[in-house]
């Protein structure tokens, strides 16, 4: 090993140890299930705002948006992100506050809980639903991460991907098992810092390295389409293509997969206080915003900086940064040192999602499944002791469909967001703000928008044309439209469902 690969290495280390320790402290506060899985509802507006974003945005903020921007443009990566962004803020603006108080009425502590108890579900059957979708999608989700961070060491240091695997997906299962919610949002505010130096670092030296942001416009605009947001990039042609309408919709409906997203949704139902939901609204659409407009112009950067022959053509565009911080390690110790605070802001970025996931996922089986439908009453500390257990077992499940080294990785986060949006997304905002809906109809949603997540990706999709947009958003209206049809057709909710809706309402 080099000086510069100590260094790197020294500094994930000690990331890594921070996790860990992290993890162990808070393994003492969990004193009950309520508390592993939600954190007894304590987490304050800060940590609310930036663990919510940090298991948001994964791996993909630091390596997939500036790789498309590298690779095409403005377009694509901007359309998302403008997706994204807007998505962030209607879910901070109308849903949080709404959960928050919906889940306390009804003493919820998990999404798949909330749809049972607000349609009065005495069978669980809207629990075990939502449990069994959480699973479908959330397992490979959480595979696609653990191979992230096995890729990121195998490349870095030319260690056995299966080995970097492990070891990464070890360090994510330990710290969660311990610590639970509490842990996994306090290293997600961590996680999230450490991204944010990683942008400002690679964007101030990336600038520089290409010439000066003069030089890196310059480069954009002699390329076709390369900063337009009605065209793209073809390096394929030299050329530019036209973006159509269709596909930017397509881009847009990124943005509607917040409404349903698990990990996200349970931040909401742990702030303090529902009070200060408006500060972590504003923190976390701001972090998101500057984040990846700042990811994006990574992208462009690394374009002019390949141009100007301080980086070489990329393969892999999503490399961009480990690239980059390839190229600050060799100015010393103490860049190498922060070339690998960098590269841990990448695993982070994978590390915050994952541990969210893992929590989502666990919480399905042991609480909503076991607990809830099949009616396993367990003491507190035995209710804990299964919470641990199926944590670990859904991690060797990920570890085994993440053995594969040449698998896509976000092609499934593509995926699974589409799921997780269609499927509880309009299942959310329905049992929020619609008052006549009913078990049947959150039922039948929550089956035709996962369902039509995969008729609509394997089957329309590839018929091409006007078909082939992102399956979120059929799926999404097609979920909508079963659950508005359906509650129709059956009877009226419970007078006692329809009295607390009223009284959440009015406060």
């Amino acid at each position: 090993m080099t000086i510069a690969e100590v260094c790197i290495l020294l500094a994930i280390i000690v990331y890594l140890a921070g996790m860990l320790g992290v993890g162990f402290w808070f393994a003492r506060k969990n004193n009950s299930v309520d508390d592993f899985y939600l954190g007894g509802r304590k987490l304050g507006p800060f940590v609310t705002a930036m663990s919510a974003e940090a298991s948001d945005m994964s791996s993909w903020l630091l390596m997939g948006l500036p790789g498309v921007a590298y690779l095409t443009g403005l377009a694509e990566a901007s359309w998302t992100a403008i997706g994204l962004a807007v998505g962030t803020y209607l879910n901070w603006l109308i849903v949080a506050k709404r959960l928050r108080r919906y889940s306390t009425r009804l003493g919820a502590i998990t999404v798949p809980q909330f749809f049972s108890k607000r349609w009065g579900d005495q069978r669980n059957l809207l629990s075990a639903i939502a449990a069994v979708i959480i699973i479908i999608f959330f397992v490979p989700y959480l595979a696609s991460g653990f191979s992230a961070c096995g890729k990121l060491f195998g490349t870095l240091f030319g260690v056995d991907y299966g080995a970097a695997m492990l070891i990464s997906a070890a360090i994510i299962v330990i710290y969660t098992v311990l610590g639970g919610f509490l842990a996994a949002s306090f290293t997600d505010l961590v996680q999230s810092i450490i991204m944010t130096i990683a942008l400002v670092v690679v964007l101030g030296f990336g600038v520089t390295k290409a010439g000066g942001m003069g030089a890196v416009v310059s480069n954009a605009q002699s390329m076709a389409g390369y900063l337009s947001l009605s065209n793209i990039y073809n390096p394929s042609t030299g050329g530019a293509d036209p973006y159509s309408f269709l596909t930017i919709c397509s881009l847009l409906a990124w943005g509607l997969g917040y409404f349903g997203m698990p990990h996200i949704l349970v931040r909401f139902m742990a702030i303090e206080d529902e009070k200060k939901l408006p500060l972590s609204r504003r923190v976390a659409t701001v972090w998101v915003v500057i984040s990846m407009a700042v990811a994006v112009f990574i992208g462009v950067v690394g374009n002019g900086m390949t141009k100007a022959g301080a980086l070489e053509e990329l393969a892999d565009s999503e490399t961009i940064i480990v690239r980059i911080a390839s190229l600050i390690a060799q100015h010393g110790v103490l860049a190498a040192l922060l070339a690998g605070i960098i590269l841990a802001g990448i695993l982070a970025a994978t590390m915050s999602t994952a541990d969210s996931q893992l929590l989502a996922a666990s919480s399905s089986v042991s609480q909503n499944l076991v607990g809830e439908f099949f009616g396993i009453k367990l003491d507190s500390k035995k209710s804990m002791t299964l919470a641990r257990s199926v944590m670990v077992a859904i991690s060797v499940i990920a570890v085994f469909l993440a053995r594969n080294p040449n698998s896509s990785v976000f092609r499934v986060v593509s995926f699974a967001w589409a799921g997780f949006g269609a499927a509880f997304g309009p299942t959310v905002l329905f049992g929020l703000f619609w008052k006549r809906s009913n078990k049947w109809g959150a039922l039948a949603g929550m089956v035709v928008g996962g369902s039509m997540v995969f008729i609509w990706k394997y089957c329309i999709a590839p018929l091409g044309g006007a078909f082939a947009i992102y399956e979120l958003l059929p799926a999404f209206i097609a979920a909508s439209i079963a659950i508005v049809v359906v509650s129709l057709l059956t009877g009226k909710p419970d007078e006692s469902v329809e009295t607390i809706f009223d009284e959440v309402k009015a406060e």
